[in-house]
């Protein structure tokens, strides 16, 4: 089978990441899998794998967890501790026809307990590290039963006892039922759970397919972005098919990363913007961490042009480029755009893409108050097409709120340009009166102050734009250097620094803006009482 063939058959049946895997292995069974780090449900498989085998060791998960008693139309929540496996346990829970539902590791026992109720009494797949963090969480009551990737608890089944269950054959999902649920991000409180179906994750390989197709040679594809994400099922997929050889990675730091693509020499590197903006540092190792990647990729948020531009600078590629995609778990891929060595540092960050070519998303800005949508009078921007995701689960009148019939409201808004490109300038709960874009402030100011690793401008507790910054080892800011980078800024507070690992991050290292400004609302308060 060739990959374009299985593509074809994706597009007309539908994306089922159960039998991905086995697609991909009679695409070419020889594609290698490496990886960062050992599996934790199957620790002797090591750090190099065939697509072929791990096929096999899917298939061999499902075969456990059929014996374990899951079944098709179940609910299986995967909570577990961060790793490779858990994309590998979801195509297991995908390929005996199960509903896999995505947890991140980042969330805490609370918000945990809060989705499984959700859910209505799911099975959990976890491992020991995990089913202590939920010691207070009343599983018993939450959950039909509890499955243990690694380790063995107590009340719970542990797959390594079900080595060499019979194999069974795979139950596939009707085509717009739900398949896979992940979770947004939780910027604003308790994550949403959002319903992907077959139909709806095969059309969101679409445009990307197409972003691949650039790449001529079989060079390795470096995935680092959470193995929870909606984001992985789209990666994996369009890597296997297309017969790249594929780098799996958990580890984030820059020290663990410049080591991996120093081995593996990635021509194509997708990852979360922080983490780029984290591994800006090795643009000048002299190793040339760098050096091989042809095409740096990132569809989580906007990203800042002077960490694009450092990174193609750190290419020896000819023709190196940044291509950044706007989207959100709800709608998937909406708008691209691709930056260059030359201008990237020159791009408007604001400026966040293009409608993709024909059979992508489209797009439109509708106005907020009757007067058309501008760059001083932004509007909501809104997608349609039908990779939009089903529903939230366990809150479909959430979902209808957002819904106008084929028409999905992101919460961001923005406007467009005379020649159509988006601009994205606030989400809506983040607007600050006075204020265009806090986006835009944090663009321009951190292209100015290398010594910043991260800037973010929220509400303050009298409505005012309060910078909160962070700096490299978090040495303390000069703020003569502050007040001349600032200066077409005077609607700015003074600055507020925190050190980076105060900030608070979502499970995709998003800063959850809304936990900032509550955060300096309290500190107010708390100052106030004192002085009273």
């Amino acid at each position: 089978m060739k990959g374009s063939v299985a593509y074809r058959s994706i597009q007309k049946r539908g994306l089922h990441i159960g039998l991905l895997p086995e697609m991909a292995a009679a695409v070419n069974p020889s594609t290698p899998i490496s990886l960062d780090h050992d599996l934790g449900v199957l620790p002797e498989a090591g750090r190099r794998l065939t697509v072929a085998q791990y096929a096999d060791h899917v298939d061999d998960l499902a075969a456990r967890l059929w014996a374990a008693g899951v079944r098709p139309d179940e609910r299986v929540v995967i909570y577990k501790t961060a790793n490779a496996d858990h994309w590998m346990l979801a195509a297991a829970v995908s390929r005996i026809g199960a509903i896999v539902v995505n947890l991140s590791p980042a969330l805490d026992a609370k918000t945990v307990g809060v989705l499984l109720q959700r859910v209505d009494r799911p099975t959990l797949l976890t491992d020991g590290a995990k089913l202590d963090v939920l010691a207070d969480v009343p599983l018993a009551d939450l959950t039909r039963r509890v499955i243990t990737s690694a380790d063995e608890r107590p009340g719970a089944i542990a797959l390594a006892e079900l080595a060499g269950a019979p194999r069974v054959k795979p139950v596939v999902r009707p085509i717009d039922e739900a398949a896979v649920i992940t979770h947004t991000s939780g910027t604003t409180g308790i994550p949403k759970l959002v319903v992907h179906t077959p139909r709806t994750q095969g059309i969101r390989l679409v445009p990307q397919w197409r972003l691949l197709s650039l790449m001529r040679k079989k060079e390795t594809v470096a995935i680092n972005v959470p193995f929870v994400h909606s984001r992985m099922v789209a990666a994996m997929s369009l890597a296997l098919l297309k017969e790249y050889p594929v780098l799996l990675m958990r580890e984030t730091g820059p020290a663990e990363v410049a080591e991996q693509f120093i081995k593996h020499r990635p021509a194509f590197v997708e990852a979360l913007p922080n983490s780029l903006m984290e591994w800006e540092e090795l643009a000048d190792d002299p190793r040339a961490p760098f050096g091989s990647v042809k095409v740096f990729s990132s569809t989580f948020d906007a990203i800042h042009p002077g960490t694009m531009s450092r990174l193609l600078k750190a290419s020896d590629r000819r023709g190196a480029l940044f291509f950044q995609i706007y989207g959100q778990s709800e709608v998937g891929p909406a708008v691209g755009r691709a930056y260059f060595r030359h201008s990237a540092h020159k791009a408007n960050g604001r400026c966040v893409g293009w409608a993709m070519p024909k059979g992508a998303a489209k797009i439109r800005v509708v106005s907020r108050d009757g007067n058309p949508p501008s760059e001083t009078n932004p509007g909501y921007i809104e997608v349609a097409w039908d990779g939009i995701a089903k529903a939230y689960f366990g809150e479909q009148d959430r979902y209808d709120a957002n819904r106008n019939g084929e028409w999905w409201r992101t919460g961001d808004v923005g406007y467009r340009t005379r020649f159509g490109c988006l601009h994205m300038l606030d989400r809506e709960v983040d607007m600050i009166p006075g204020v265009k874009s806090s986006l835009e402030i944090e663009d321009v100011v951190l292209s100015r102050l290398p010594e910043l690793t991260e800037l973010v401008v929220v509400q303050g507790p009298g409505s005012e734009p309060v910078p909160v910054i962070c700096t490299v080892e978090d040495k303390p800011l000069d703020l003569d250097r502050w007040r001349a980078a600032v200066a077409a800024f005077p609607q700015l507070a003074d600055p507020v620094q925190i050190p980076q690992a105060e900030l608070p991050r979502t499970a995709t290292l998003k800063v959850q803006r809304l936990a900032l400004a509550r955060r300096l609302q309290e500190q107010s308060q708390d100052q106030y009482q004192e002085q009273a």
